[in-house]
């Protein structure tokens, strides 16, 4: 055991996790030359297409240092906000951190917030300078910015380079000399903490764990503590690059087990497993339960898919714990999921990841955040979607959720960061200066603001330099009103939203012209109508098509061209009354992206 060091790598988007992980396992050999390719820990397309971790990933590698051999467990994790439960589930199965630092950009937002929760677990913060091939790099100036934030000295920060390998046998020897090894004691009843699991067609679903105390060998019989259900061990292994069988693993071990287990509500995240023979005392203390931060219905474009659906859901639920999910149903597009998000990117990613891994075609509709409603009588009510909603009558107070939020910024952009901030109903609490030209600002501000385009907007008004993170700040009572949009008289409930009544005249105006240009024109003339409570507040007609009924006529009296224009006129109030108006899956998504 005194041979294992068990370490995750942390540090913001786009810092160069997963380059300096492909070259920490070429130098490991861990990785033949032909299966090297860059982002080789990104299995999945999409993380490869956008250039960004999505799930983290388990490897363990063989290192020599002094004659010894060391195994090395390592875990890169994505460095989005959006996905920051995938780094805190990793944290917990590790004993040290490698903190890298863009040299070229300096520390952001996402690295403190990544930086807290690794001390907050007491790992060993290796902090690692990275990029240092780039003619823009300016060592000195973030090696000051590295010492104030961890109280560091400077020799202990190590310069490297994903690109060229600079530096990586410093940081294997670092990982060695600095990581403690894992304490546990094999001797004792079997406690194993499950930090992901996968789906696998062929084999049911493989669950990855860490050993905390215990030995586990393979057609051991074992129980999952949270469900208190009973499976062989039918195989238990390493992670590689592929699977590697093992017959037994002790205290320490990163693995995974197979055990033939079929449905993914008998696999938790975070769960423990243990000997059914000599069961141990208590749970491991895991993660604490994920907090969606806004909710979407997704449905299924054909009804009968909807089994289908569910089945998809839970499958991805097993590889993305932060997903969140419960049935409901809308008058418009029948029956779905509501599902609870962590964000906007993370909602994208889910609705392409069903589409690709499962082929399943589905609508999203306006995410919403969950708002708590005080009724006259006293009652409290939380509201995950504005159909939900109580009659305005009883309501007595709304509260929506705020949030703490951070945003990291070079000096020349703070007007127009504070602007856009402002814009969102930001309140400024204070703004510290990190370092000569970098600022920090810290805001309130409510979420049902921030989770739709205002991480987009951060980054366009920044040139791409402003880094944000947040976290929750409870509620606060606001001015909110349900803004429904009407086709033709009939609301749709998939495009109401909660809204905040000073924004409601504009975004109601803003949502009726943009669904103009998208849905069909009909044989009938289609009215578009932005409502709060009986009152409309904006309008738009989709004309419609029609059929020249007059061209055969030439010559003679007026009233032959008249009397077959009143004939159409009747077929198309009849048509109107019976029609139906199909809102296109784009329309769904522009309301969403409405600058």
């Amino acid at each position: 055991m005194k041979n294992i060091r068990n370490f995750c790598i942390i540090a913001h988007i786009d810092h160069g996790k997963s380059t300096l992980a492909d070259r920490l396992l070429e130098f490991t050999r861990t990785v033949s030359a032909k299966d090297l390719q860059a982002q080789v820990l990104d299995d999945m397309d999409l993380e490869r297409e956008r250039g960004i971790t999505i799930k983290s990933h388990a490897i363990q590698m063989q290192y020599e240092h002094n004659g010894e051999v060391y195994t090395l467990n390592l875990i890169d994790t994505p460095g989005h906000v959006d996905f920051s439960y995938e780094v805190s589930r990793s944290i917990a199965a590790c004993e040290g951190a490698l903190l890298i630092i863009d040299a070229t950009q300096g520390i952001q937002a996402q690295t403190i917030s990544n930086l807290y929760m690794a001390i907050e677990h007491d790992l060993e913060i290796i902090p690692i300078m990275n990029k240092m091939d780039m003619d823009s790099a300016m060592p000195d100036q973030v090696e000051d910015q590295i010492v104030e934030l961890l109280g560091c000295k400077r020799d202990e920060i190590i310069r490297a380079s994903g690109k060229t390998g600079l530096g990586v046998q410093d940081i294997l020897d670092a990982i060695v000399e600095k990581v403690p090894a894992p304490k546990g004691d094999p001797e004792a009843p079997l406690q194993c903490l499950i930090f992901d699991s996968v789906f696998n067609s062929f084999r049911g679903i493989i669950a990855y764990f860490k050993i905390v105390n215990g030995t586990i060998r393979t057609g051991d019989m074992v129980k999952f503590v949270a469900t208190g259900k009973q499976y062989d061990a039918d195989e238990i292994g390493i992670l590689r690059l592929d699977m590697v069988p093992q017959k037994e693993l002790s205290a320490g071990n990163v693995g995974y087990i197979i055990s033939g287990i079929k449905t993914s509500r008998e696999v938790k995240v975070g769960d423990t497993i243990t000997h059914v023979a000599n069961p141990c005392q208590e749970a491991i203390s895991g993660f604490e339960e994920v907090k969606p931060m806004l909710f979407a219905g997704v449905y299924p474009i054909e009804t009968e898919d909807f089994e289908d659906l569910r089945a998809s859901i839970e499958k991805l639920q097993l590889n993305d714990a932060s997903l969140t999910f419960e049935p409901e149903s809308s008058v418009a597009l029948g029956f779905g999921f509501r599902c609870g998000f962590l964000g906007l990117l993370h909602m994208e990613i889910v609705q392409e990841r069903l589409d690709r891994e499962f082929g399943m075609n589905v609508i999203t509709t306006i995410p919403n955040v969950s708002y708590k409603v005080t009724t006259k009588k006293g009652d409290q009510l939380e509201v995950h979607n504005p159909s939900g909603l109580p009659d305005v009558a009883i309501i007595e107070t709304i509260e929506e959720p705020f949030i703490r939020a951070s945003v990291i910024t070079k000096t020349d952009y703070i007007g127009s960061i504070m602007t856009l901030c402002l814009g969102k109903r930001g309140e400024l609490i204070r703004q510290d200066y990190v370092s000569g030209d970098r600022v920090e600002l810290t805001y309130d501000m409510p979420l049902g603001e921030v989770v739709f385009d205002f991480y987009d907007k951060l980054k366009s008004i920044s040139k791409g330099y402003a880094s944000f993170d947040y976290h929750m700040n409870g509620y606060r009572p606001s001015k909110l009103i349900k803004l429904d949009i009407l086709l033709n008289g009939e609301p749709v409930d998939a495009l109401s939203s909660l809204i905040h009544f000073d924004n409601a005249y504009t975004l109601g105006r803003r949502i009726c012209e943009k669904l103009k240009e998208l849905i069909p024109r009909q044989q009938f003339d289609v009215a578009v109508q932005a409502a709060i409570g009986a009152k409309i507040i904006a309008r738009e007609t989709i004309k419609a098509v029609r059929k020249d009924v007059t061209a055969k006529c030439y010559g003679g009296d007026v009233s032959r061209k008249r009397k077959l224009l009143e004939k159409q006129k009747r077929g198309k109030k009849r048509m109107k009354q019976i029609g139906s108006v199909e809102v296109p899956q784009k329309a769904f998504l522009a309301v969403l992206r409405i600058d």
